[in-house]
């Protein structure tokens, strides 16, 4: 069980914090939630306690996980269908794992197919959402500013060595 003040990801939102823990009435059923709040964006999301770890909530990574991600960006190697379709959903699945190695592999691989190819739109946002998930985690867990993280990021992403 998390507590008020604890930061934890989402796997499809994005890394957050804990902001108050509430009792509420819905559908006639009385249940506790997490009053989650994204630091960057402002989104509030209201999780149910009872099914934070079936939604995959979890605590952020600490420093020393987040420096070995931005470490291995540059060689990480990634694989992506050429059908869209299938590459789009298996994109998907790798997002709601909540791994932070396969959300930079959806990134670096996105990316990768955009200066090559172009992407279509799905996969422009899906590439911006994959971004938001992966810099909120590394903005909390090292206590940076957003826009640092983001030129760290994309130049791990481009090859260069940033750690």
């Amino acid at each position: 069980m998390f507590c008020i003040g604890d930061k934890v990801a989402h796997p499809m939102h994005g890394a957050g914090i804990i902001a108050d823990i509430v009792r509420e009435k819905v559908a006639g059923s009385v249940q506790d939630y997490y009053v989650f709040r994204m630091p960057v964006g402002g989104l509030v999301l209201k999780i149910p306690t009872a099914s934070s770890g079936a939604v995959g909530l979890r605590r952020v990574s600490d420093r020393e996980e987040i420096l070995a991600l931005l470490s291995a960006l540059p060689e990480m190697e990634t694989e992506m269908t050429a059908n869209w379709n299938r590459r789009y959903r298996e994109n998907l699945q790798r997002l709601k794992s909540g791994d932070l190695y396969e959300v930079a592999r959806v990134i670096k691989g996105l990316a990768c197919r955009d200066s090559q190819q172009g992407l279509s739109t799905g996969e422009r946002k899906m590439l911006h959402t994959a971004k938001q998930i992966l810099i909120s985690e590394i903005v909390l867990a090292l206590g940076r500013e957003y826009e640092a993280v983001e030129r760290c990021v994309n130049a791990a992403m481009s090859g260069e060595k940033v750690v």
